[in-house]
């Protein structure tokens, strides 16, 4: 019965990949489609990523801490590695500053 599982979802995944190549075999025009189409792996990409920014800490604060400081530091223009090692130094000190006020420990 797996087997027919996999089929299944295999056959789903290629009909999803495969048919607008063979739908759509002239080159797209539509300004609208084609913004729409160039915005799309970002769409899924912050779809993708953003529940788990919020879910990756002991505490949903230090989380939001964090994802503030990296939209912060982002739109201030700073590169990649500034705004990781941003955010993860805001988690980490909210985490410090959560821990030493509600007096739980930091993990678990």
């Amino acid at each position: 019965m797996i087997y027919a599982y996999i089929a299944v979802m295999a056959l789903v995944t290629y009909l999803i990949r495969m048919l607008p190549l063979t739908l759509f075999q002239k080159k797209i025009r539509n300004v609208y489609i084609r913004s729409f189409l160039y915005y799309v792996p970002y769409a899924c990409l912050a779809a993708m990523t953003f529940p788990a920014i919020l879910s990756a800490t002991s505490s949903p604060i230090s989380a939001a801490v964090g994802l503030l400081v990296a939209v912060a530091l982002a739109l201030w223009e700073k590169g990649l590695l500034t705004v990781a090692v941003g955010a993860c130094a805001a988690v980490f000190l909210t985490e410090q500053v959560l821990t030493l006020f509600l007096h739980q420990p930091l993990f678990g």
